[in-house]
Parts: structure tokens; sequence; C-alpha cells
């Protein structure tokens, strides 16, 4: 491999985005993460890159700058609740912490590191864990996300770079942000496969959000069933992932790998294994060198079991970008280090035993039906 072939965009001060101690979104597995890969020699120092700061200028691209000064203040002290909440910060989801701006644009200039190292042909593939805040809007917060990293480098990619996304999203929770905010756009294409919005945050993310004005189809949903499985999982991501590329043919991929599909997710009701965390970055790799001469950069996202699921499925996309087999096993090293700390106990293999879940009563019925909705929502592009 080359020098610096995939790069690994990282500060321990993403540790500062934090709401409060017993918010769900927690960093640490960030750190977790890269600790992980340390301890089984998986990461060298040369591949690690310190993220810059997102400028104001760079936030704006998708941000409104009152927004963004807005929450400037707030992470001063300097704002009342009532407009605060007109902003959707103060929440319950998204409180007030201090220093949220500063905090916030490096997490957003971490991603927008990793597009420049792959742009300018330093990097093939870059890997930036503490992004993937997938839900900002241009001038509100939304779920536990600020600024969006991956709406402002989508949008710093086609003004600087003038290409073609492909934005890949299999985060349990629709990645309803960067989908409106490229929606009559037909040079991005976004793809979200996630939970069903009927029991779960946002809510949205059907088959009928298609885009509209000249970025009609290309807006891309396969909202699953609670409780899908690995199987019915696998076959939407791969079937749609495959067909909306040869539809598209992107100039990059950026995909989003929040990991709370799988079954030990808090927040969410899918029943997924770590199965689906090695096929996602696998397929993903694929599609780069098929359509974009290898141009891949991934973030992270949603995930709320940071102990037992994060570290392992964070880990496996930064293997496949150096092709490393993952081991049966996790370093003891590590499991020693962190379980004093963890509330749960930690995992000593990397894959999932058969016997995770109780079977699922419904599972013909919910694999028909998933299997009718990746129909659905990808008939259009079968049809030309």
């Amino acid at each position: 491999m080359a020098v610096n072939d995939t790069v690994f965009i990282y500060s321990p001060q993403y540790q500062a985005y934090k709401f409060h101690q017993d918010h769900p979104f927690n960093q640490l597995r960030v750190e977790l993460t890269f600790d992980l890969l340390k301890q089984m020699n998986a990461i060298e120092d040369k591949d690690i890159i310190t993220p810059k700061i997102a400028s104001e200028d760079e936030l704006a691209l998708v941000h409104d700058k009152r927004y963004i000064q807005t929450i400037k203040r707030a992470g001063q002290g300097q704002l009342n609740e009532e407009e605060a909440l007109n902003y959707g910060i103060g929440t319950e989801d998204t409180p007030i912490f201090t220093n949220m701006h500063e905090a916030s644009s490096l997490l957003v200039g971490g991603t927008l590191t990793a597009v420049e190292y792959v742009m300018k042909g330093k990097a093939k593939h870059a890997a930036n864990f503490g992004g993937g805040l997938h839900h900002g809007f241009r001038g509100k917060a939304s779920g536990f996300c600020i600024y969006n990293d991956c709406s402002v480098a989508i949008k710093y990619l086609q003004e600087k770079y003038g290409a073609r996304v492909l934005y890949i999203d299999t985060d349990a929770h629709h990645g309803d942000g960067v989908q409106w905010t490229f929606y009559d756009d037909p040079t991005v294409c976004t793809l979200s496969i996630h939970e069903t919005g009927r029991y779960l945050f946002p809510g949205t993310g059907n088959i009928t959000e298609r885009g509209s004005g000249k970025g009609y189809g290309y807006s891309f949903n396969i909202p699953l069933d609670a409780f899908t499985e690995d199987e019915s999982w696998l076959h939407a991501y791969r079937t749609s992932a495959k067909e909306v590329a040869a539809f598209f043919k992107p100039d990059i991929i950026l995909t989003q790998h929040g990991t709370d599909a799988h079954y030990f997710d808090p927040l969410t009701h899918l029943s997924a294994s770590m199965a689906i965390y090695h096929e996602i970055p696998r397929l993903a790799h694929e599609l780069a060198h098929k359509y974009c001469d290898g141009r891949w950069i991934a973030v992270g996202g949603g995930g709320y079991d940071i102990w037992r699921v994060v570290p392992r499925a964070w880990s496996l996309v930064w293997l496949e970008m150096i092709n490393m087999k993952a081991p049966n096993k996790l370093p003891k090293s590590w499991i020693e280090k962190w379980q004093t700390e963890a509330p749960v106990t930690l995992p000593e293999n990397w894959y999932d035993a058969a016997d995770l879940y109780k079977p699922i009563p419904r599972k013909q019925e919910i694999e028909e039906k998933n299997a009718a909705t990746v129909a659905k929502a990808l008939y259009s592009i079968r049809q030309n």
C-alpha cells in the first residue's frame, strides 16, 4: 500500500462534543474505536491526520449565517431559552453545552479534511468517525446534530471540485438533513436505508420522497420494517446500493455509518448483527473502485451501544479500507483496558453468535414486506 493510501481523521478534541454525562450521544465511541484499532496494530501514526476546524464561510455553504452566530452565542451562555428553542437547541435531544460552536466546527472540519485528502489525490479513502451528523438543517439543530458535516462536505465537493456525489446512509434513522439539503439537486444522489419512520425519529424517509424539480429521481429511501434481520437488511442494501450506483455513476462516494441497526442498540427496533457491518464497507469499497477510481469517504453517525457495537462496527470500516481481515477475537488488552468503565460485558469475539436473540415470529412477513419496498423504491431506475 502506498503511503497515505488511506487516512484516519482523528483528534482527542472530538470528545468536546458532549451534551451531558447521561446523553445517549457519546463521542467516547470514537476513542474506543481508535484504541481498538491501535491495539490490534491496524493503524499507524502516518495514517492519522489531525482535523482542521471548519471556518464560518465553510459552514455557511449549508448553514444560515444567523444560525451559526446563534450557536456561537449559545455556547457562551448568551442565549435565552425561547430563542434557543427556535433553533432546535436547548431541547432534550440537543441541549446547549459550553463551546458548542467550536466542538461542532471541528467535526465538520474533520470531514472537510477527509475531502481534501481524497480529492487532492493524497489518499484513496478517508475515515472520519467523529462526523456523520446527518440530521442538522440549514437553520436548525435536530436529533443530536448541530452542524451537518455530511451536507457541508457534499456542498464543498460540488463547489470546489464539481463532483457528482453519491451519499449512502445506513443509519437506522433516516438521513433527513442531507436529503432535504439536496432534494432538488440532480448532481447529488442520496440513498438512505433505515428503519421505517412509523415509530422512529425523524418520521421521514418514505419511498415516495424521490426529490423535487431537477432533483426528482435522485433521492432514494428504503424504509425497513421494525425487527428486520440480517438477510433482509443485506438484501435491501446490496440491491439498492448496486443499482443506484450504476444509475448515478458518481465521482465520489460518501458513506454514513450509523451503527444503530444492531439488535443491541437501545434507541431503535431493528435486529441486525455484526454481519451487516462487515458487508456495508465491503460493498462501498467495491463500488468506489468501480465508479470513482477508489474515491471513498466514510463518516460515523448514530450508534448508542458504544461499548459492544460501535467500536467493532466502525473498526470494520477501517479494516476494509486497508484490506485487512478482522481476527476472530478482539484484543485482550483492549477488553481489559475498558471493561472497568463499561456497564456491560465487552464482547470477546468480533462477530455475534447465531443465538444473539430469540427468533422473530414475523420473519417471513417482514422479509416479504421489505423486498416489496425495495422494488418500489427502485422502480423508476429499473424502467430505464
